[in-house]
């Protein structure tokens, strides 16, 4: 059996949260980088998937694969830190600074890399702008557009519900990167991530780095949108949220649970009095 218990599963999340924080800056860009551009490109296969069929919920089933990659390969992903490396703060490994370093360079590397991967697509689907924008580019900049505008056309309301979404995704979404960690198989991990991300995404939650892709790869093919609207109205509120939903819901929540028991030292026996005295 390769099913790990969730006791063993929490054990796995306080090494994994150490294991990052000992990472170098370089590594967190590197890897930080490389799963942004593996959102990018799932969430363009996903709605290549929904616009050829016009079944939105076959993204949805197609979406998971970036995860299971950036699982398998360890990379780093803001979101996932966001439940696993408060622990190791929780454990007294590591201080509240180094975690905030932590999530800050995760960010900015997952940003660098949704970017880059936008700006090249941006390229592929249009020919370098010689085509029309059309067929999935036209659902990139229709998405990019109700995720900012949309919301702030609604006012607070916009606001409160963007930020409940993105509490709503990063539960599952880190439920997923924990999810990987009962089983030791490559092929029980790929099941076992898939369940939560296949979830998020069918309902339609927010999740910052595919944000960080959609929104400013819409902005590129002529999304009306500006900056303001981009970070105000969604980046910035639902990366709050995944904070929120990650953190509280999914590594506190979990760790609270299921913490290992920190062993006490034993109490000197009788004897060990008698002979001292």
């Amino acid at each position: 059996m390769d099913y790990a218990k969730p006791a063993d599963v929490v054990a796995a999340m306080i090494d994994a949260g150490v294991r990052k924080l000992e990472l170098a800056p370089r590594d967190l860009l590197v890897r930080g980088a490389l799963s942004g551009a593996l959102l990018g490109a799932a969430t363009t296969l996903a709605f290549t998937g929904a616009v050829t069929t016009g079944q939105p919920l076959v993204g949805a089933l197609i979406f998971p694969v970036s995860l299971v990659m950036i699982v398998l390969l360890g990379l780093e992903l803001v979101t996932g830190s966001f439940a696993l490396v408060p622990l190791a703060r929780f454990e007294g490994r590591a201080t509240w600074s180094a975690v905030l370093a932590n999530w800050s360079w995760v960010f900015l590397a997952n940003l660098l890399g949704s970017v880059a991967f936008g700006v090249l697509i941006a390229i592929a689907l249009t020919n370098m702008g010689k085509t029309d924008v059309v067929g999935v580019a036209a659902r990139i900049v229709a998405v990019a557009e109700a995720k900012t505008v949309a919301n702030a056309a609604l006012g607070s309301a916009g606001m409160v519900s963007v930020f409940v979404k993105g509490i709503l995704c990063n539960w599952l979404v880190c439920l997923g990167v924990v999810m990987a960690m009962t089983s030791t198989s490559t092929v029980g991990k790929i099941a076992a991530t898939w369940l939560p991300i296949f979830t998020f995404f069918a309902l339609g939650f927010e999740h910052a780095v595919v944000n960080m892709f959609i929104i400013p790869t819409g902005m590129l093919l002529g999304a009306k949108v500006s900056l303001a609207d981009w970070w105000v109205w969604n980046q910035i509120p639902v990366t709050l949220g995944n904070l929120v939903g990650g953190f509280v819901f999914t590594g506190l929540a979990l760790y609270s649970t299921y913490k290992p028991a920190r062993q006490a030292v034993p109490a000197p026996s009788a004897a060990v009095h008698a002979a001292a005295e």
